[in-house]
């Protein structure tokens, strides 16, 4: 999530689920189901394969446009 900026709460609104349960699947207390794994590859544009294979093939595939902005880089505004 640090690479996309993101924010517990926004993975969860997401993945349809509540901040809470987020929680307690990152930390390990809950078990993610396949459908939370679906969602996830969806969510980040991730094929689920690439996905479950490790956080730095995951890493690797995610999507430029996931990315969020290093801090201090130029915003990017493209204007019709």
């Amino acid at each position: 999530m640090r690479l996309t900026g993101e924010r517990q709460a926004d993975l969860a609104d997401g993945l349809r689920l509540s901040q809470a349960q987020v929680s307690r699947k990152q930390g390990g207390s809950a078990s993610w189901s396949l459908g939370d794994i679906d969602r996830l590859s969806a969510h980040y544009g991730i094929p689920v394969c690439d996905l479950l294979a490790g956080v730095d093939r995951a890493v690797h595939c995610l999507p430029a446009r996931r990315y969020a902005p290093a801090p201090g880089a130029a915003q990017l505004t493209i204007t019709p």
